[in-house]
């Protein structure tokens, strides 16, 4: 047992994706006026929580993940962390990530990244990942929370931009975990995780990937429609989006499925990457004409 394993658990790799989405909901919010403290406290806080949510799923995960290739040599499998031990520190990191979040950012941003930790670890890996093909969408909720988190932290309140990036977030992780369950879907089978393309088929998981991949488009170009972003983003966002589409289109041709699933899921990184990035630049009050309908 060292330092290294209790780094492992946590996932740090998904931990750095979630931070760029938080910052992108932050800066989105905070229209130029960075309070980098406040910053902090909302990188950090939303870190911790989804630390803990990894820890506690590497712990639940412990009998399926021995079955599959990917992730047979996980720290927990193989016993390298005692599972109290795991349990405790998981439960520590979440504390001390939603206490930072209250008491530092918003008790809004605390009450997102709870409800996002119950989701992911209470709904998705406790019941739904083993027991229903809609476990990917439930489990979607839970990672589009951090750019929420970052966006209330600094609004302090739940409003249409806050849910167009719920939503965004929500429907890109459609496409992105079915493409994962597409290229490893032998683990996914051995494992009997009933993910969509397990138990209806590929090629009806290829239907279900244009459809959200098509609805995510839609849905990132409402931030500009909106009046929170600007053209730039608009021009990133349709960009990103469409070619993404066209790679979605492109499996209904594909010789081998797991190479072109792989390659849409490494697009799909790209493509929530520079959305983050674009919305942190690109960013503006809400237009005067949805002021004017907000204001008597």
């Amino acid at each position: 047992m060292s330092i290294k394993h209790f780094i492992q658990i946590t996932k740090p790799g998904i931990i750095f994706g979630n931070v760029l989405s938080v910052a992108g909901g932050f800066f989105l919010a905070s229209q130029g006026h960075v309070n980098f403290a406040l910053f902090l406290a909302a990188i950090i806080g939303t870190s911790l929580v989804v630390a803990s949510g990894c820890v506690f799923n590497n712990c639940i995960d412990r009998d399926i993940d021995v079955k599959m290739e990917r992730t047979k040599n996980r720290a927990m499998v193989q016993g390298l962390v005692p599972i109290r031990l795991a349990l405790a520190y998981g439960a520590v990191l979440g504390v001390a990530g939603l206490a930072l979040l209250y008491w530092r950012a918003t008790p809004l941003a605390a009450l997102f990244a709870l409800i996002g930790f119950v989701i992911y670890v209470g709904f998705y890996s406790l019941y739904l990942k083993r027991k229903s093909v809609h476990g990917t969408l439930v489990g979607s909720l839970s990672g589009a929370m951090p750019p929420v988190i970052g966006y209330v932290a600094v609004s302090n309140s739940f409003d249409l931009a806050a849910l167009t990036l719920l939503v965004m977030f929500s429907l890109w992780q459609m496409p992105h975990s079915y493409a994962i369950a597409i290229f490893r879907f032998n683990d996914y089978l051995a494992a009997s995780i009933p993910v969509l393309p397990v138990k209806r088929g590929i090629l009806v998981a290829k239907k279900h990937i244009l459809l959200y991949t098509l609805a995510f488009l839609l849905a990132t170009l409402m931030l500009t429609f909106g009046g929170y972003a600007g053209m730039s983003y608009l021009a990133v966002a349709a960009a990103m989006g469409m070619y993404w589409l066209y790679m979605a289109w492109t499996g209904y041709k594909a010789t081998d499925d797991r190479v072109w699933a792989r390659k849409l899921f490494v697009f799909s990184i790209f493509t929530i990457t520079a959305l983050s990035v674009a919305m942190s630049l690109d960013f503006k009050a809400p237009s005067e004409l949805l002021l004017t309908y907000a204001v008597p």
